[in-house]
């Protein structure tokens, strides 16, 4: 989405996402035959970097003229217990307003000509990010209760945003389904703590998370890691709407 914005009436630019719109996470995802000849024809590759793409060591030697603009650059990771940055930076606003300004410079640099476009165009979208970044923060500086418990690893960098504290995580990777022992762990957490919301991911099954709220009582709500999309201009929107139903969904759960 951050592209889709930066990118808004530029002549001669098109943008094209390179996996489906609902691959989700690309943690472990695996190049196809049809994803290389479309690199082949790109000029520039626009990626979130911070680790997420493991594949970008074979895209490197294969399209060596390809210019990868790295989105994620410069912005702080937040170490897992793996001793690996984890990748989603974008879920803060405040990092996806130094997200944007990454990809508006980088583009800026390639393409002169439409330089002015470029920044016109990302300090418009900065603004709407910074609009809603002050709204949640106002929404949500109040709420009684800090401790989640979420799906994936995904939510760190969120977590700090709105100081929110992530008491326990179902499935480190996603498609990695909880051992027997993880889940009693899990329930034996909401149980000592009193946790009584767990978030589930729309992009990904909610069984597990189904299973110990049978167990506990505890509800089952949605947060979204924005991490599906189209890449049409009909989306530009679609991460500050993510963020929005996120936000509500947080008060909600936890007012």
């Amino acid at each position: 989405m951050a592209v889709i914005n930066v990118t808004d009436d530029v002549p001669g630019v098109t943008v094209t996402n390179m996996t489906e719109p609902q691959t989700g996470c690309l943690h472990d995802y695996s190049l196809k035959p049809s994803d290389l000849k479309l690199l082949e024809k790109a000029d520039v590759f626009i990626i979130n970097g911070a680790g997420m793409e493991s594949f970008l060591e074979d895209v490197l030697s294969q399209t060596s003229d390809l210019q990868i603009i790295e989105a994620a650059a410069g912005i702080p990771t937040i170490m897992e217990e793996s001793g690996e940055a984890n990748p989603h930076v974008w879920i803060s606003l405040t990092n996806m307003e130094t997200y944007v300004q990454n990809i508006a410079e980088g583009l800026a640099d390639l393409d002169e000509e439409n330089a002015e476009l470029y920044r016109k165009n990302a300090a418009l979208y900065s603004d709407k990010i910074e609009a809603l970044r002050q709204e949640m923060h106002s929404e949500l500086e109040g709420l009684q209760n800090k401790d989640i418990i979420t799906f994936h690893e995904a939510f760190p960098y969120f977590a700090r945003e709105f100081d929110l504290n992530i008491a326990a995580v179902v499935e480190r990777e996603p498609g990695s389904e909880p051992t027997p022992k993880e889940l009693a762990d899990i329930i034996d957490v909401v149980r000592q703590t009193g946790i009584r919301a767990l978030f589930a991911e729309p992009q990904y099954s909610s069984g597990a998370m189904e299973t110990i709220a049978d167990e506990t009582g505890a509800v089952v709500y949605t947060l979204d890691p924005v991490v599906t999309g189209e890449s049409v201009p009909e989306a530009r929107d679609a991460y500050l709407d993510a963020m929005r139903r996120n936000m509500e969904t947080l008060k909600e759960a936890l007012g």
